[in-house]
């Protein structure tokens, strides 16, 4: 633009879809306003950061701006097909947020973050063969048609799982329990020769409880190595770990609101001090002491066990850190999917109030006194959160009817 000028009139050229009003909205000129190169810049930059634009330019016809726009196409309608291992509907809904769905406005520089976004999660599944084309067909009307072809490929296979620096167990006892297991005369029939990133992750958790379960409180996975043949067909795991020394219990702290007098919650610690450390009995007693809890209200309880290590005398201090929260109360007990029995029978076999505190006890008691009844085939449960209220919730029956004269039994051999 050749000079400054005050603005006393604007316009829009080239616009299809999107109103006048909405290039207005976001155009930080005003009528009144005097204009240079620099605030024509800023507001190309502010046009185009709302991504509706291919190309933007600003002229100047007497003292009116003419703003002149390539308004990006709108996606007409999008497809994928060839995905077998991934859901046509979970695919879509992962896009949608990196923008490709019917009726979004099509930035083709996002086609390539979509590519990328694919492949990791194929990736993620052990198929690192699979390929992925795009294909944009224009429409009438300034849109488009989206279609992704995708090739999957087959899973690659774990031919080798090293386990490097175990001394104490061998690699068939630490590996007895993996997910993930190198090619054997079952794995047809049990898929655990094919890599996925979930199974290994799931596997090296396993890997940490087995120590920690066994005394090794400072047990380590140092390092993961993943490698893959040139063919893409075949996975080499290979893990590193420092298994570190044997520590038992110095002793065993609960600290936090006791609601529950300590001396009674102690006796759901299933650890005692002198014993070989096991974070499966920690984790257990946290269970134990939550679920006791849960019985008087607490149902949000929070119970966390921290062992504080003593490197030198191979000890572990234990701290169980308690926090009860709000005691929440029952407002409504529903009943779903029965009509042909009264309501007040089925609340004859409540053994949860409504207006009383959240009992995990009497709500399992009062399931159980419903599945007793000659009529009900099925009960199901669910505490449901009232919204904007922390301490309250609604129980939900889903009660399943059996028509009279029906039976179910079982033959076990």
């Amino acid at each position: 633009m050749a000079a400054d000028f005050v603005v006393r009139d604007m316009r829009v050229e080239g616009l299809q879809r999107i109103s006048e009003g909405t290039v207005f909205n976001y155009l930080p000129i005003n009528i009144g306003d005097t204009i240079d190169d620099v605030r024509v810049g800023e507001a190309i930059r502010a046009l185009y950061s709302q991504n509706l634009f291919d190309d933007i330019e600003m002229r100047r016809d007497g003292d009116t701006l003419v703003i002149v726009v390539s308004e990006r196409p709108s996606i007409e309608s999008f497809e994928i097909e060839g995905n077998k291992d991934i859901k046509t509907e979970d695919l879509m809904e992962s896009l949608r947020g990196v923008g490709l769905a019917r009726g979004r406005t099509f930035d083709r520089s996002v086609l390539e973050n979509v590519q990328m976004f694919l492949r990791e999660q194929y990736y993620d599944r052990g198929k690192y063969g699979v390929n992925i084309e795009t294909n944009i067909q224009e429409r009438p009307n300034n849109t488009v048609q989206v279609r992704i072809e995708v090739e999957e490929g087959e899973r690659a296979r774990i031919r080798q799982v090293n386990i490097v620096g175990n001394e104490t167990f061998s690699d068939e006892e630490i590996r007895e329990d993996f997910e993930l297991d190198t090619a054997n005369w079952l794995s047809w029939i049990r898929q655990d020769d094919r890599y996925a990133k979930e199974a290994l992750e799931g596997d090296l958790e396993t890997l940490r409880s087995y120590y920690m379960d066994r005394g090794y409180a400072d047990f380590k996975i140092e390092s993961t190595q993943v490698a893959i043949s040139p063919n893409k067909e075949d996975i080499f795991v290979t893990v590193n770990i420092d298994e570190g020394e044997v520590y038992t219990i110095s002793d065993i702290k609960l600290v936090g609101d006791m609601v529950i007098e300590e001396a009674f919650l102690r006796g759901f610690v299933l650890a005692q001090p002198g014993s070989v450390f096991n974070q499966n009995l920690l984790t257990q007693s946290a269970e134990l002491m939550m679920f006791r809890l849960g019985e008087e209200g607490y149902s949000n309880a929070e119970i966390e066990p921290f062992p504080e290590l003593d490197h030198e005398n191979k000890e572990a201090e234990v701290t169980f850190f308690i926090n009860p929260q709000n005691r929440v109360y029952v407002r409504n007990i529903n009943f779903d999917g029965i009509n042909q029995v009264d309501d007040e029978v089925l609340r004859r076999e409540m053994r949860q109030m409504e207006g009383a505190y959240l009992s995990n006890r009497l709500v399992d008691r009062s399931k159980i006194l419903l599945q007793r009844l000659p009529y009900v085939e099925r009960v199901e449960v669910e505490n449901e959160p009232v919204p904007g209220s922390p301490d309250l919730v609604d129980v939900n029956f889903d009660v399943e009817y059996r028509m009279p004269g029906q039976f179910s039994g079982g033959i076990g051999y």
